[in-house]
């Protein structure tokens, strides 16, 4: 094996990059051997004996797996949280997805005949008060007051 060091810290050089991503074609270490000049080692890299490696990046196969298991529900424990309760989501947006689902399953169940307009109203007005933390707890109510929901 002929040393070619000289050759690929000219060719480095030349393709502007560190000696490490210089590719030398291992069929052709004789001409390779044989450059001596900036000017031969020119017309090895036009040839393609002489080629730049690509960059090597960072994978992102590690991060997209722990992204799905995240997905699932997985690595969300205690030992992982950095924020607070209220830092990893407001009070404000809670609060907009409970009252939103709770008036969803209101209107809902108005629509069916489950309940009447003044049952409604009143249910609606508790909701809004924050009397009725979820959807399970407002059915819940309904069952007590008006008997077996549907």
């Amino acid at each position: 094996m002929t040393n070619l060091a000289k050759q690929r810290r000219i060719a480095a050089t030349i393709l502007k990059v560190g000696e490490g991503r210089v590719w030398i074609d291992p069929e052709a270490t004789d001409d390779v051997a044989e450059a001596i000049t900036r000017e031969d080692i020119r017309g090895l890299i036009e040839e393609g004996v002489i080629k730049k490696k690509p960059k090597r990046g960072v994978s992102r196969g590690r991060a997209r797996i722990r992204a799905m298991k995240r997905a699932l529900g997985r690595r969300r424990g205690y030992g992982s949280r950095k924020g607070t309760k209220n830092a990893r989501m407001k009070r404000k947006r809670q609060w907009i997805i409970r009252i939103r689902a709770l008036r969803r399953r209101l209107k809902e169940l108005r629509a069916e005949g489950v309940i009447d307009k003044s049952t409604y109203r009143r249910l609606y007005t508790r909701a809004k008060g924050g009397d009725i933390r979820s959807v399970a707890r407002l059915e819940g109510l309904i069952r007590h007051e008006e008997g077996e929901i549907e």
